[in-house]
């Protein structure tokens, strides 16, 4: 994973976790790196961000532990070179994260989308609670049929249970002030691929808090101890 790399791996480990965790910009990296006798350039940081996030995620969601059968679904709002664009999440009923998508609209295509990522990754929940959109009921609706009729098991799959209540989605609300929190000082992103890697590495970091690794939940492992397990 770190192979001729320039720089040791706890260098790069230690600049991915700090940024992505903590209200760090490159620059304040860059300083901190330089009093502990470690030259590197804030460029050279943000790269590691964009390589090594994405490869850390995906070997989290390897070890990710399942979710509960009912999920909380619903959307908020990043900013991208001033325009908004569109962070669709799912928890379940534990508060634990079941999955996220960064899309440039909102809209039924963008929903459905998400929808199936969320179906495919961690199977059909019993039930889902949205707030009063109409777009994403019909996104369930479509794709819970998508999933039936794809269906091979050969049992008779009962269909999902929507729940329309603004008032019990403040779960999602709440947990979206973790991801908010990280994202405001940055000031807005550069780019939907640049915002899309970097979301996930803050998504990452938000499941590792909530304890989501299998290795994790019994042995309230470190952020630092987690990242070292991932990179291992």
């Amino acid at each position: 994973m770190f192979k001729g790399r320039h720089f040791d791996r706890s260098v790069i480990l230690l600049c991915v976790r700090w940024y992505l965790a903590y209200n760090f910009s490159l620059r304040n990296l860059e300083e901190m790196m330089a009093e502990r006798g470690i030259s590197v350039d804030h460029a050279t940081i943000h790269r590691w961000i964009v390589r090594y996030s994405p490869e850390l995620l995906k070997r989290f969601n390897a070890r990710k532990r399942a979710v509960t059968a009912k999920w909380h679904v619903d959307e908020t709002y990043v900013k991208i070179r001033g325009e908004w664009k569109y962070l669709y999440r799912a928890i379940d009923s534990n508060g634990d994260t079941v999955e996220f998508w960064f899309s440039e609209r909102r809209n039924l295509i963008a929903a459905k989308r998400f929808l199936r990522k969320a179906l495919k990754r961690h199977g059909r929940p019993e039930r889902i609670v949205i707030d009063g959109s109409q777009t994403n009921r019909e996104a369930i609706l479509s794709c819970d049929a998508e999933s039936r009729l794809q269906d091979r098991s050969g049992c008779k799959l009962q269909p999902i249970r929507i729940r329309q209540s603004a008032y019990l989605n403040n779960r999602t609300e709440q947990d979206y002030r973790a991801i908010k929190r990280r994202v405001r000082p940055m000031l807005g992103f550069k780019s939907i691929a640049c915002a899309r890697v970097i979301l996930g590495g803050i998504e990452l970091i938000h499941m590792m808090r909530k304890q989501q690794a299998k290795y994790a939940c019994n042995q309230r492992l470190s952020l630092a101890e987690q990242f070292e397990r991932l990179a291992a």
